[in-house]
């Protein structure tokens, strides 16, 4: 029992021996590198234990670099994995652009991956460019018609701009800025719609894509619908807008003469009130005049005459000579 007891502890202290030696000791990755024409140390990968680097990640992209016969140090992808770059992708990529002949350095494909960059979907597109479709623009005619346009922008990659270049949301905005200024210049719509490649033409010559990460390669309009007659919609709301400022006038003079109405009406009900009150004082001075002896009871009598005589000639003024002669027939 012993050493049965013995021989258990002693085979366990191997097997974990055994695990933690091949845990810093990838022997399996450094002959698979050997075996693949990779010069590595097995130093090497101990080192990147240490400082927390899976070897598989650098081994392999290495591996595959070797076949494809590129020459790239594992220290250079080692120093870009701990800078939190992807190695694999930039390998693909340079691997991508040998075949295609495009001239691409590690350095450079490190940086763009640093960047943000998709650096193999760059390659790709230097290689088959890609189609970018913008939204509907609208533009308006000198004429007030309202175009609704889209546009198909085929750009290709230009991997000298990818660090620090402008991108598609730019593009577009500046294909959707020349598509604007081109409708907006012509005279009529129906220039544009006969000859829609005029906005090709003059939206590609104004060097759109500078300072972005791509080369505009053609501008095809894929559509051109006619919208609004805006400039009819204009006039309508000015001759609206002159109606209410008219009407707002109008109403206005209408207030003020209302205003003036019932002023001359206080004013005539103002001065008939006087009229009145004076009429009331007339009786009342007579009686006193009367009383003081400074108006006679003749001269009293040969007023009321006058006043019968004008009350009788101004009821045969109001009725009118005809009549009187009708009377007298």
């Amino acid at each position: 029992m012993p050493q049965l007891l013995l021989g258990f502890i002693i085979l366990v202290a191997v097997i974990i021996f055994l695990a933690v030696f091949f845990s810093f000791f990838p022997l399996g990755l450094w002959i698979s590198a050997l075996a693949s024409g990779v010069r590595i140390g097995i130093f090497t990968l101990v080192g990147m234990r240490f400082r927390r680097i899976t070897p598989s990640r650098l081994v392999y992209p290495m591996i595959k670099a070797t076949k494809a016969g590129l020459v790239i140090s594992i220290n250079k992808l080692e120093a870009h994995y701990l800078a939190g770059g992807n190695v694999d992708r930039v390998i693909n990529a340079l691997i991508a652009a040998q075949r295609a002949d495009i001239p691409l350095e590690f350095e450079r494909a490190a940086a763009i991956d640093l960047a943000g960059r998709d650096v193999l979907e760059a390659v790709q597109m230097s290689v088959n460019p890609k189609v970018i479709e913008t939204p509907i623009i609208a533009a308006i005619a000198k004429n007030g018609i309202e175009l609704r346009a889209k546009a198909k922008v085929t750009v290709r990659a230009n991997i000298d701009r990818l660090v620090g270049g402008a991108g598609e949301e730019t593009i577009i905005a500046r294909v959707g800025e020349g598509i604007v200024t081109t409708v907006g210049s012509s005279p009529t719509h129906e220039s544009v719609l006969e000859n829609p490649d005029s906005i090709s033409r003059t939206v590609l010559g104004k060097g759109l894509d500078a300072g972005t990460a791509f080369e505009i390669l053609s501008i095809d309009i894929a559509d051109v619908d006619v919208g609004r007659n805006v400039g009819a919609q204009l006039q309508t709301d000015q001759a609206e807008a002159d109606k209410r400022i008219a009407q707002a006038k109008a109403e206005e003079r209408r207030a003020m003469a209302v205003a003036r109405e019932q002023e001359m009406i206080a004013a005539v009900q103002e001065m008939r009130a006087r009229v009145v009150e004076a009429e009331a004082e007339v009786p009342q001075a007579m009686a006193s005049a009367l009383r003081e002896g400074k108006l006679g009871v003749m001269d009293y009598y040969n007023m009321q005459n006058v006043i019968a005589d004008t009350s009788m000639r101004g009821a045969i003024a109001g009725s009118g000579l005809p009549k009187a002669t009708e009377k007298g027939n």
